[in-house]
């Protein structure tokens, strides 16, 4: 397809490299274009009192979302949390999402003896999303490859800051935000910490990443994709 295709769009840097690199296209055929950022929906946590009692009690919750899968870096996530709560008891990690790895993550908790550290979300909606980045203290995306990654976006524009792995798309365009190898899990556990931890840390990266996504849209993307339409005509 991309050999016969006139040209080729690319959410990513990234995945523009795998292209070249992989399919042998020339990068002259490629045109980068990063995705957009979507408006905030109204969010709703009906299905988790539970963790609002946690808010309530001042704990610090740390959230991930996204497929359970071997390319999300679930595993590194997990593995971090438990370097985290060798320094603070009071945090809580939260794994939004369904996917073929869940229960083997599951039992990852459990054979580290922090299960009682992490609920487990199953399936959730954009509004249930919402609720939960309105009691998150901190957002991480560990992807092992991510060819671009939205949730960031979203979580950023809900006043949430963001950790996420340099091996990501979406790493290409945000600033504002911590980064790290999604192998690294003692930095990103002391990224974790920093954030939650220092409060002027966490609030200059809600509010730069705020204005930083504020420009990052939608309409931006497709005049970049309608100029690559008109250029083939």
């Amino acid at each position: 397809g991309m050999m016969r295709a006139d040209h080729i769009i690319a959410v990513s840097e990234l995945t523009k490299k795998i292209i070249v690199e992989k399919y042998g296209i020339h990068p002259d055929k490629i045109t980068v274009v990063h995705n957009g950022n979507s408006p905030t929906v109204s969010g709703t946590l009906s299905r988790f009192p539970h963790l609002e009692e946690l808010k309530q009690q001042r704990k610090k919750i740390v959230l991930f979302a996204g497929r359970i899968t071997i390319q999300k870096g679930v595993d590194y996530f997990v593995h971090a949390a438990k370097r985290v709560l060798e320094h603070n008891k009071d945090v809580y990690f939260v794994i939004a999402g369904s996917g073929d790895m869940e229960r083997q993550i599951i039992n990852l908790t459990a054979d580290l003896h922090i299960s009682s550290h992490f609920i487990f979300t199953g399936y959730y909606t954009l509004p249930e999303l919402t609720g939960l980045f309105a009691i998150t203290d901190v957002f991480v995306m560990p992807s092992v490859s991510e060819p671009f990654g939205i949730v960031p976006l979203e979580s950023i524009s809900n006043g949430v800051p963001v950790i996420m792995s340099k091996q990501s798309g979406v790493s290409e365009i945000v600033t504002h935000a911590l980064k790290t190898d999604f192998w690294d899990t003692e930095k990103m556990a002391s990224q974790i910490l920093a954030v939650i931890t220092y409060s002027p840390l966490k609030q200059t990266l809600r509010d730069e990443g705020y204005r930083q996504v504020e420009g990052i849209t939608w309409d931006k993307a497709a005049k970049k994709i309608s100029a690559v339409y008109q250029a083939l005509t």
